[in-house]
C-alpha cells in the first residue's frame, strides 16, 4: 500500500499562477480574458488531480503553462521546490519535459503516420538518454507491453494508420512514459474514443498511478471519468478554482452551483459539458467586472454575489469559492 500522498513533500505546486489574453475582433475593442486566477493547487507522487470545466475555463492554459508553452503573468511553479520561471531554457527546460510529459486529446493527431511506432519511442528514449542504442527495442517493447499492446513484437513495427483509437493513445501513453517522468499531464486522454475502449485507458492510467507510483494531472469536462480515476477533483470557471475535494465527495456530494451544473449535464443527452451548460443560456457572454463571475449563470444567485467577490471557504470537506457558505459580507476565507 502506498503512503498518503499528502504526507509527502509536494512533486509539482502552483501558488497565486495568473495568466490574462487580450481578445477581439479586428473592428471591435479588445477586452481581456483571465484564462487563470490567483490558481494555486499542488501535486504528489503517486496522486491524480483532476481539473473540471467546461470549455473555456482554462484548464488546457493551467496544461501550457505547466508545460512551459506559455508564460504567466505572475506566481510560481515549482518542481520539487524549484521554481521552473526562474530558470534558463535550454537544458533546464529539456531537464523539465523529461520529468512532466504529456499525453495528448487527439490520438490520431499526435503520431506522426510517416513513422512506425518504433519510431515513435525510441526518439524520447535517446533524447533522454534513458537508454543506449542497442538497449532501444527491448526497452521499446517493453514499454509497449506495460501499456498493453501485445503482442509487442508485431505491434511495433506497425503505423499508426494501422491502429485503432485505443490503440493509438496507448503508444502515446508509452512514448510519454520512455523518458521515465514523475508526472504525467493526460489532456481529456479518453474524450476522442470509443465508449466501449475508454474505460480500459483509464485503467491502465489507474495501473501507472499505483505500479509506478506516477503523479498524474488529468485535463476533462467528464465528472464521472474524473471520479473514476482521481483522487483530488478541482473544478474551474473562468480561471478560477471554484471548488476542490475528495473526488468521491465532490461528485457525490457537490457544493458549488457550477459543479451542480457540471454534474446535471451528464445525465441529458442534450446537453455537451465541454460546449457549455444550459444554466441561464445567453448568460455565459456577460462580462462580470464585479462579484461573482458565476453570477448571470447561478440558479442560487443572491445579492451579494453580483457585488463581492467570494474568497475560498470550507465546507464539508471541500473548499468552495461561493457566498452560499459563510458571510458574504465578509468575502473572506473560512
Amino acid at each position: 500500500m502506498q503512503s498518503d500522498p499528502s504526507n509527502q513533500s509536494p512533486l509539482l505546486e502552483l501558488r497565486d499562477v495568473c495568466k490574462t489574453f487580450r481578445s477581439g475582433s479586428l473592428f471591435g475593442k479588445s477586452r481581456e480574458v483571465i484564462a487563470s486566477e490567483s490558481v494555486s493547487f499542488a501535486i504528489h507522487r503517486g496522486e491524480v488531480i483532476a481539473l473540471v470545466g467546461e470549455s473555456g475555463s482554462g484548464k488546457s492554459t493551467i496544461a501550457n503553462l505547466l508545460l512551459r508553452l506559455e508564460k504567466p503573468d505572475s506566481g510560481e511553479i515549482l518542481l520539487n521546490g524549484v521554481d521552473m520561471l526562474k530558470k534558463e531554457p535550454g537544458r533546464a527546460s529539456l531537464a523539465f519535459r523529461r520529468r512532466v510529459q504529456m499525453v495528448f486529446q487527439d490520438p490520431f493527431g499526435s503520431l506522426n503516420p510517416v513513422h512506425d511506432i518504433a519510431h515513435h519511442i525510441a526518439r524520447p528514449l535517446l533524447r533522454h538518454k534513458r537508454a543506449e542504442q542497442s538497449e532501444v527495442h527491448a526497452r521499446s517493447i517493453e514499454l509497449l507491453r506495460t501499456v498493453g499492446l501485445e503482442p509487442a513484437e508485431e505491434f511495433i513495427h506497425r503505423h499508426p494508420y494501422e491502429l485503432s483509437g485505443g490503440q493509438r493513445q496507448r503508444v502515446a501513453i508509452a512514448r510519454a512514459l520512455a523518458p521515465e517522468p514523475d508526472l504525467l499531464i493526460a489532456d481529456e486522454p479518453t474524450s476522442m474514443l470509443d465508449v466501449s475502449i475508454r474505460m480500459g485507458v483509464l485503467n491502465l492510467l489507474d495501473d501507472l498511478k499505483r505500479d509506478r507510483g506516477l503523479a498524474i494531472l488529468m485535463i476533462t469536462h467528464d465528472l464521472a471519468s474524473a471520479r473514476f480515476l482521481a483522487d483530488r477533483i478541482l473544478v474551474l470557471f473562468r480561471g478560477r478554482i471554484v471548488e476542490d475535494g475528495p473526488a468521491e465527495s465532490i461528485v457525490s456530494n457537490p457544493a458549488h452551483p457550477y459543479t451542480k451544473a457540471l454534474l446535471s449535464s451528464i445525465a441529458r443527452a442534450d446537453v455537451d459539458p465541454e460546449k457549455g451548460l444550459d444554466v441561464n443560456p445567453g448568460a455565459e457572454d456577460v462580462v462580470v467586472t464585479a462579484g461573482c463571475p458565476f453570477a448571470p449563470r447561478c440558479p442560487d444567485v443572491r445579492d451579494a454575489c453580483r457585488t463581492i467577490d467570494p474568497n475560498p471557504r470550507r465546507h464539508e470537506g471541500h473548499r468552495v469559492r461561493c457566498h452560499l457558505y459563510g458571510n458574504p459580507s465578509s468575502g473572506e476565507a473560512a
